[in-house]
């Protein structure tokens, strides 16, 4: 079954759509899929920002895995298979609620990714790195950016290859995730039986709303990404059958690979001793002591003999997998840009598929740029703190994404309203009551992100970020909310850059 074609509104597709489309190549096939969505949902850099908060994180994952993970999965899979044009999420967006709505929805939706690759991503892999191979001292800065750029650069250069060949990044990525966090998990039980484990209570369990408020965001940001592959739509062999299948199946793997890995860090670890940074390497490093090495009287793991070849084969991995989700999230907001350049909701320069690999080259060049500026900028700024930069970069990633969801949420019932006719190989059931309770878990999220506690006791006691005293209350929002408008404010520019493009439709 094939679907009908999306009319786009308010004006016919522009004629470059067509000839952009004719670059594209058709080799993402089921198991290709699987595995993207696994590497774009699953990704370890986040696994210690929610171990910290403690025992009752791992009840508010499973709580959001019912009522926002599982939701979205559903109303996603009717989008996929229903138009699975490539842009995905952008064509949902624009074809829903107006090329301008797409344009800006689409910015946010895309410049996360490359902010996300150059800041967290980037400081994630170093911290693996340092801990593992260089007796946990930090990098000067020229080996920093030595070991950064190239991480940046590798990612961006998967994201320009054919199809066929940087598929392959996702594949091994995903691999990485199997092994790791497998053999973490089983490591944790060998640990508790020769060491015993820290106890906690059913009470340590209790969810409470300060930290539903903490930890919302970061699980809803760890839980979206099922319409990515989707951004490759016309790339997919039989997107009809594959989206359904590589969603539901990945959604059931992603929630027990965050689990319990995250049960683990709890169970090794006491609470304190969680980083938001360092929180998932320190476990594997204590943990692994039980292969070769010893925990000293203050904490710090050594390991020595097996247990180090294991920690360097875990670190390496870890690295994979940090690099994985980068490129998955690049190759796929990508490709939403481009399609938007040809669409007339951005600048046409971007809008560009090459003929020679069939991917968005100018549009990757530009995501490398852009994660290059963030990573010098973000280093100098916090004076070289990995700790610092993870923080401040997170934070602006978790807010761009979570933004850009409300435009891509409520598009389904207006899709299913005004596109009645469009052949639906999968329809999600209730789709205006998942739609606006996914729309109101994100705007909530949003607004707790630049104001933490608002509604309760705004940046009072257990609201307050990490590092941030309630007296600067009005610095946070600044720092949060400021670069947010501005975003908002470049995908109009963007928007406006792309009208020549749509005036050649409308006197075509």
């Amino acid at each position: 079954m094939t679907a009908g074609p999306l009319a786009p509104d308010p004006v016919d597709a522009p004629t470059p759509a067509q000839a952009e489309r004719r670059k594209l190549r058709k080799h993402f096939g089921r198991f290709d899929i699987l595995f993207f969505l696994l590497c774009t949902i699953v990704g370890v850099d986040t696994i210690g920002v929610v171990a910290a908060k403690g025992a009752e994180a791992f009840t508010w994952l499973i709580v959001l895995a019912v009522v926002f993970f599982v939701p979205s999965a559903l109303l996603i899979a009717e989008l996929g298979a229903a138009f699975p044009d490539e842009g995905g999420p952008y064509i949902w967006t624009s074809r829903a609620f107006g090329r301008l709505a797409g344009a800006v929805n689409n910015f946010l939706y895309w410049i996360t990714n490359p902010v996300w690759l150059g800041g967290t991503l980037a400081v994630s892999a170093v911290t693996a790195y340092t801990t593992f191979f260089n007796g946990g001292k930090d990098l000067g800065a020229p080996a920093f950016y030595a070991f950064t750029l190239v991480f940046v650069w590798v990612g961006v250069l998967a994201a320009i290859l054919s199809f066929d060949i940087g598929k392959w990044i996702p594949t091994i990525g995903a691999w990485s995730r199997f092994l790791l966090l497998g053999l973490f998990t089983v490591t944790v039980v060998v640990y508790g039986v020769q060491h015993g484990l820290h106890g906690f209570g059913t009470g340590d369990f209790s969810p409470t709303y300060a930290g539903f408020v903490g930890l919302v965001p970061v699980l809803m940001f760890n839980y979206v990404g099922f319409e990515l592959p989707n951004t490759a739509g016309d790339e997919m062999t039989n997107p009809q059958k594959d989206v359904p299948y590589g969603i539901f199946r990945s959604a059931v793997l992603s929630v027990l690979l965050y689990a319990l890995p995250i049960l683990g860090i709890l169970l090794v670890l006491p609470v304190k001793a969680i980083t938001g940074l360092g929180g998932f390497v320190d476990a594997i490093r204590q943990v692994f002591t039980v292969y070769g090495g010893h925990v000293g009287a203050d904490g710090t793991a050594t390991l020595t003999g097996a247990g180090s070849v294991l920690g360097d084969l875990a670190a390496i991995m870890f690295i994979l997998t940090v690099l994985s989700s980068g490129v998955t999230w690049i190759m796929g907001s990508d490709r939403a840009l481009a399609v938007s350049g040809y669409d007339g909701a951005a600048p046409r320069f971007l809008g560009v598929i090459s003929s020679r690999f069939g991917t968005p080259v100018r549009v990757n060049v530009l995501s490398g740029l852009v994660s290059t500026v963030v990573l010098v900028l973000a280093h100098e700024l916090t004076n070289g703190s990995a700790a610092k930069l993870f923080g401040a970069v997170l934070g602006l990633a978790v807010s761009t994404t979570l933004v850009s969801y409300l435009g891509i949420f409520p598009a389904l019932p207006v899709l299913r309203r005004r596109y009645p006719d469009t052949p639906r190989p999968y329809r999600t059931p209730l789709p205006r009551v998942i739609g606006t309770v996914l729309t109101l878990l994100i705007l909530f999220a949003s607004v707790q992100l630049v104001a933490p506690g608002l509604g309760d006791h705004w940046f009072g006691a257990g609201y307050a970020p990490d590092g941030w005293s309630h007296t600067e209350r009005w610095k946070y929002l600044a720092t949060e909310l400021v670069p947010l408008v501005g975003f908002m404010l470049l995908g109009v520019v963007f928007w406006a850059l792309g009208s020549p493009t749509r005036r050649a439709a409308e006197h075509r």
